[in-house]
């Protein structure tokens, strides 16, 4: 119960990633609100894990305001915040994205955690602290072709990480970031153009240990991170990626 009587939003909790982490974080005692842009994902999992489901634009601003405004209503405070809402672009030259798909990735990757930021960061003030784990991307690190706003997006994640850690330690909030490789979500047919066996077999090659990401391994480093084990623990893009970075 590393998590006992905390409360935590997670972003984009519908599905993959997000979902691993409510589901563990609730089994750690937290009082988790999932949110998501499906309310019948967000729904679901908050039904499952006892939560509070809240539909959220994390690209749009009124929206995310409405979030924060339902979670101070609920519990009067916010512990932890994981953003880890995020999209890509299809595989294509850098020439080639749309400006929509561009201005997509940017919104939801990176704006998004500008307005959670905006709206959550004054609650953990106002209670004295709080823990935020962003989620970047391997990409962010080791970019690969074809998916050059993606991968650029993620360094901005990674960026935005270290400099909110930095301005916000002073206030008892650490700020951290989590960089998995590819994983079984509904992105991975995104990332990779197609998903054959001859495409994962050619992505696997380059994972050292020779398997995709699970939200049980994201779901364990975020409770780390969220938790009070990793008091000194903040600025850090930990890598989730089986080797994948080295």
């Amino acid at each position: 119960m590393r998590l006992d009587g905390k409360t935590a939003i997670v972003t984009g909790g519908g599905s993959g990633f997000g979902a691993g982490i409510a589901h563990r974080f609730a089994a750690e005692g937290a009082r988790v609100m999932v949110v998501d842009i499906n309310a019948d994902a967000a729904k679901a999992v908050a039904e499952e894990v006892g939560g509070i489901a809240q539909p959220t634009d994390v690209a749009d601003g009124t929206s995310v305001a409405a979030m924060a405004q339902a979670a101070s209503h609920a519990w009067g405070r916010v512990d932890i915040l994981v953003n880890n809402a995020g999209v890509t672009h299809l595989p294509a030259l850098m020439e080639e994205v749309t400006e929509a798909d561009f201005d997509r990735v940017f919104n939801v990757n990176c704006k998004s955690i500008y307005l959670t930021a905006r709206e959550i960061v004054p609650l953990m003030k106002q209670s004295g602290g709080g823990a935020i784990v962003n989620m970047a991307s391997t990409a962010g690190v080791s970019p690969r072709p074809r998916l050059n706003w993606y991968n650029a997006s993620k360094g901005w994640v990674i960026t935005a990480t270290r400099a909110m850690a930095i301005e916000l330690a002073p206030f008892g909030i650490r700020v951290n970031a989590l960089n998995p490789v590819a994983g079984e979500t509904p992105l991975l047919k995104s990332f990779m153009g197609e998903d054959t066996p001859e495409t994962r077999t050619r992505f696997l090659s380059t994972i050292p240990m020779g398997r995709f990401s699970t939200p049980e391994d994201l779901a364990n480093a975020a409770l780390f991170l969220a938790s009070d084990e990793a008091s000194l623990i903040t600025g850090v893009a930990m890598e989730v990626d089986g080797g994948r970075c080295i």
